[in-house]
């Protein structure tokens, strides 16, 4: 599409080119070959091929007014002394300073407005008044610079209004690209990190039953993963939350999921489920989702005390661990991150308004923490 609007754009220009080189030979040419031309300076004795010749300069010069500016200039300048006609020097003063072609138009201008000056008083068709050849001169030339110098004015803000566009678009790209990289991470990297924590346990059960939950683990987990995805890429067209996303209490089922993967997890919960929106609700989830993930990546093993309670309007989520791991029987897989985790669930979280820290703690473990407002029903408008 841009390239056919380039294209278009292009071919006009052409063609306004070419109407300027036919408006100086209409103006220069007919009153060549009917002896209505004259000199600006009545001295010289000017043929009639030098006539055309000045007039099919201007003319030609006009095609290359996009490039540069001084050849159209000193062609129609030349072109006004010999034949008297002094409309090309108006194209020229328009054409100059819509470009931008040259940055001391006003000197340009008045150069122009002095040669028209002059062949309007040399021409034996106008009154010859002084004051009027000035006024004619002065109208006749700076008007059109002015009304090309507002052309020039008016491209550089539109040049200036897309290029804002253009930009404000890569932004947006940019960051609905980072908004589905953490949809994603969040959805896939639980799940698939439990499947195979579920796996390794498999591998050292003795028990058929137990071998047997630990498959229907990892089925139910994969069933729940390929709902989610579904269900996300229908929700990111309209910027809403899937129906499948977990809110608060989705909390002690993923406590309950890493106690089963040889976690020690302690849980202390207090939340009013009803009171809370689905965003912030759906927030808090994925904070204790993406702590315990990185529990079980970088400190496995380790004592870990996951707290979510409500008070006063605000949310509290935080996952804490000792950081004193112990020899676990499982393998966790080595990328399981990819490194999109706390950057986007920072930004899940400001979105609904929280706040988000995390950091290592004085006893030598790992604390992420979130604050998230909510309105319980008391403190909702009517």
């Amino acid at each position: 599409m841009g390239e056919k609007w380039a294209g278009l754009a292009a071919r006009r220009e052409a063609v306004a080119d070419v109407l300027f080189a036919v408006a100086v030979l209409a103006f220069t040419v007919p009153a060549t070959l009917f002896g209505r031309s004259y000199p600006a300076l009545p001295f010289l004795a000017v043929p009639w091929w030098a006539e055309l010749t000045a007039a099919g300069a201007a003319a030609v010069s006009m095609l290359a007014r996009r490039r540069t500016a001084w050849p159209m200039i000193t062609a129609t300048v030349a072109c006004a002394l010999l034949t008297g006609q002094a409309m090309p020097l108006m194209l020229v003063a328009y054409s100059v300073t819509s470009r931008n072609a040259v940055r001391a138009w006003p000197l340009a201008s008045a150069t122009l407005a002095g040669v028209y000056a002059l062949t309007d008083y040399a021409s034996p068709y106008t009154d010859r008044l002084l004051m009027a050849v000035a006024v004619r001169a002065v109208t006749l030339i700076f008007l059109p610079a002015l009304v090309g110098t507002w052309v020039w004015r008016y491209r550089a803000m539109i040049r200036e209004l897309r290029a804002g566009v253009r930009a404000r678009e890569e932004r947006a790209a940019a960051q609905e690209r980072r908004r589905i990289a953490g949809e994603l991470h969040d959805t896939v990297t639980h799940a698939v990190t439990v499947m195979v924590l579920n796996a390794g346990l498999i591998q050292d059960a003795d028990e058929l039953d137990e071998i047997r939950k630990l498959a229907r683990n990892i089925e139910d987990k994969g069933v729940r993963a390929l709902t989610e995805l579904r269900e996300l890429l229908t929700a990111l067209r309209r910027r809403d939350l899937p129906p499948s996303a977990e809110s608060v209490e989705g909390i002690p089922r993923l406590v309950e999921e890493g106690r089963a993967t040889g976690m020690r997890v302690a849980l202390h919960y207090d939340v009013p489920e009803e009171t809370l929106p689905r965003q912030a609700g759906h927030a808090s989830y994925r904070v204790v989702q993406e702590g315990l993930n990185n529990v079980r990546k970088h400190a496995p093993g380790a004592d870990v005390q996951v707290v979510c309670e409500a008070h006063g309007g605000m949310l509290n989520v935080s996952v804490v661990n000792s950081g004193k791991s112990r020899a676990v029987p499982v393998r966790v897989p080595a990328d399981a991150g990819g490194g999109y985790g706390l950057p986007g669930l920072r930004e899940r979280v400001v979105l609904v308004g929280g706040r988000l820290t995390y950091g290592p703690t004085a006893e030598g473990g790992f604390a992420l923490t979130a604050s998230i407002p909510f309105h319980p029903p008391d403190h909702c408008e009517p």
